[in-house]
């Protein structure tokens, strides 16, 4: 059975390493919806798996993971100091409110289903 939009992407972003990040637009297209970015977001809004510590489960999402294009950190259910803190745990350096996506960013391969 095929999984939902939102079900892919949850897979999709699981496999985003610690210490990298990824982009809405790329998790979108990476779902094969390149035009899908703020449907992205609205998933990670409604993630009912979130990270809220450093120990993920198998089913845990780690939304704080998802940068906009920019590398700008913004949109984060509990507020972008907490998503700011948790990359940071993670070794991801975030300056002025931005993360460096050609150190930090994680490619994801195209079409995933």
């Amino acid at each position: 059975m095929p999984l939902s939009f939102t079900e892919n992407v949850y897979r999709i972003l699981r496999g985003v390493l610690r210490g990298r990040v990824t982009t809405y637009a790329a998790l979108a297209r990476a779902a094969g919806c390149p035009r899908a970015a703020r449907a992205v977001g609205n998933a990670m809004h409604r993630n009912p798996y979130p990270s809220t510590s450093l120990k993920a489960g198998a089913r845990t999402v780690p939304c704080h993971r998802v940068v906009c294009a920019d590398g700008a950190v913004e949109g984060f259910a509990r507020g972008t100091a907490a998503k700011v803190r948790m990359l940071r745990l993670e070794g991801v350096i975030v300056r002025n409110g931005r993360v460096d996506l050609s150190r930090f960013g994680y490619a994801l391969s195209g079409r995933s289903r």
